[in-house]
Formats: structure tokens, sequence, C-alpha cells
């Protein structure tokens, strides 16, 4: 197995790495809307939130020599599920076309009190 790591995500909150890359794919821990630099949940609502979460799987994937063309499932937690259409939104911009298969739960509570999580499995290029 190889451990996956980059400045350009937030480090890990706990005692998990950012990803594993192992067969050929790339098994993404939950990420949230955790800003790299400051460490703190990005300001705005739900579309603000998952754009900033994808955009550090972004960054994750491309440590790992993949990307999100390459996803192949998600899983997104969210902490209301009336959120459902701006998260799919802002998800649907950043797959641009692409469709990986999804899950989409309503959960409790996320760390930090984030409205959205997502973890994802994708191919290495």
């Amino acid at each position: 197995m190889n451990i996956v790591a980059t400045d350009a995500a937030p480090k890990a909150i706990g005692p998990y790495n950012q990803a594993i890359a192992q067969g050929g794919l790339v098994f993404c821990s939950g990420q949230i809307p955790l800003d790299p630099a400051s460490m703190k949940i990005v300001a705005g609502g739900i579309e603000a939130q998952t754009e900033q979460v994808l955009k550090n799987v972004s960054a994750v994937l491309a440590a790992a020599g993949s990307g999100l063309s390459r996803v192949v499932k998600t899983t997104v937690f969210l902490q209301n599920l009336e959120d459902f259409a701006g998260m799919n939104a802002a998800y649907a911009r950043a797959f641009a076309g692409h469709a990986p298969a999804r899950s989409t739960v309503q959960v409790a509570r996320l760390p930090l009190d984030a409205l959205i999580e997502i973890e994802c499995i994708a191919a290495v290029v």
C-alpha cells in the first residue's frame, strides 16, 4: 500500500491518511470543507463548502496520479438532505459531465460541524 499525502489539501485531523493507493486504485478519506492554509471551514453555504471539498479531493487525487475524471465512486455525507440540490449543483460543475457512482446520506453531525464530507475511490492514471 502506498500512502498519499499532499500539502495542497488539509492535513488529516485524526489517525488516518489522506488516501491510500493500492492495486491501481486510490481510496480517498473523507474530505470536509477546510481551507488547507488556514485549516478552517470555508465561509458560505452548501455550494461553497461542496466546492472546497471537491478542491481538496482533487488535490489528493492529483498527488496519487489521478483526478476527478478517474473517480469511479463517491460517498457524500450531508448534515441536512435539504442541502441536496445545492450540493448537487456544485458537484455537477466539478465533475463536468463525468458521473461516477454515488451514494448520498444524511448524518447527524460531521467533523468541525461541516455541512458536507465526501470520500471517493478513483483509478490511478
